[in-house]
Parts: structure tokens; C-alpha cells; sequence
């Protein structure tokens, strides 16, 4: 048994076929109408505002235009999109609050980073070298100084 939805009814588009008795070559629904007419208007005078001249041949590129503009936004619009949706879904787009992409702040410099003369030595070779050379020079035995605060100086280094 086979279950017929009613998408039928929605692929029928409301289409104006022109004037009776005078039909027009081709099929336009009533919403290419509605964006074709001002669109057409709004191509004729960005060329105006361009400079070009009116004429035959300006008015069949803006014609043309239309029909290119026309046919991009009618095909984002259908029985489940309609054309007040894609209007109020552009303005909210393009209203819309966006992240504040510049930093804050002023040029980096590293003035403040400090640079030791000579390189740390890794945990483990520390501890070696106070066992074999009895500890930094300079410094008694303490048990209560932590390593951190204890300073290694040049003949710590010379005896590797």
C-alpha cells in the first residue's frame, strides 16, 4: 500500500502567465515578479551612478542582470521558505552583532624578559654535581635552604 503525502499541493507554484489571450513564452511565479521589477530598477541606476549611458545596449545587460539576480534569489525561496523569511533572515544576518576582531593594546616588545648568560642545567645534573663537588661553592650544608634559593656560580661549572 503506498501513502501519498500532500507535497503535490506545495509543488504547484502560483504563476502568472501574462495577460489573457497574450501569455508570455515562459513561466514566472508571482515572487520572481515581486524581486524582478524593483531589481531591474535597482541595476538601471547602479549603471547610472557608473556612468553609463541609456541605451539599447546598457538596458539588455541591466535586463540580463535582473534575470540573474532574479533567478539567485528565487531559488532560495519555496512553499517552506518564504520570501518574508529570507527577507527578515538577510536583515538579521547582516545586523547582527560581530566579534571585535583588532587586538587592544600597543606594540610587543621584550624588554621585560630577562636572559641569563649561561644555561640552566636539567634537575638531574644539578644534584649530581653538589653530591660529587660538595654542593655550590659558597654555600654551607643547610637542610632547611631550599635549591631554588642556593646560587651556582663559575666554579660550579668549571669542575664538568
Amino acid at each position: 500500500m503506498r501513502i501519498r503525502t500532500d507535497d503535490e499541493v506545495y509543488r504547484v507554484d502560483a504563476v502568472w502567465l501574462g495577460p489573457p489571450k497574450a501569455t508570455f513564452p515562459w513561466r514566472a511565479r508571482y515572487v520572481a515578479w515581486l524581486i524582478g521589477i524593483p531589481a531591474f530598477f535597482v541595476v538601471l541606476g547602479i549603471e547610472r551612478w557608473a556612468g553609463w549611458s541609456f541605451g539599447f545596449f546598457s538596458t539588455a545587460w541591466a535586463f540580463v542582470a535582473t534575470i540573474v539576480i532574479t533567478r539567485l534569489l528565487t531559488a532560495k525561496i519555496s512553499h517552506e521558505r518564504p520570501l518574508g523569511t529570507v527577507v527578515t533572515m538577510a536583515g538579521r544576518e547582516l545586523n547582527t552583532p560581530r566579534e571585535v576582531a583588532t587586538g587592544t593594546g600597543g606594540a610587543v616588545s621584550a624588554s621585560r624578559v630577562r636572559v641569563r648568560a649561561e644555561r640552566p642545567l636539567p634537575k638531574h645534573k644539578r644534584r649530581r654535581q653538589y653530591q660529587h663537588h660538595g654542593g655550590p661553592p659558597g654555600a654551607a650544608f643547610t637542610q632547611g635552604t631550599p635549591r631554588a634559593r642556593r646560587s651556582r656560580g663559575n666554579a660550579a661549572r668549571a669542575g664538568r
